[in-house]
């Protein structure tokens, strides 16, 4: 019966602990897009390749000798 004079206030941390995350988040804005990760799964972006790849790194070949 004494353990649960140590795992009320444990709890108690816990919940304090998630309760200051989850405003921390919605006062840092973190929910405010939720649809464009989503959403970028599915359609492809129009910027060049930003990665090293060989195929985005080949330069055209030149007529010089």
């Amino acid at each position: 019966m004494s353990i649960i004079y140590i795992l009320i206030p444990i709890a108690m941390l816990f919940v304090l602990i998630a309760v200051g995350v989850f405003f921390w988040a919605v006062r840092t804005e973190q929910f405010d897009d939720l649809d464009r990760q989503g959403a970028s799964i599915l359609f492809e972006e129009d910027t060049p390749a930003t990665r090293g790849d060989a195929a985005a790194s080949r330069t055209e070949p030149t007529d010089k000798p």
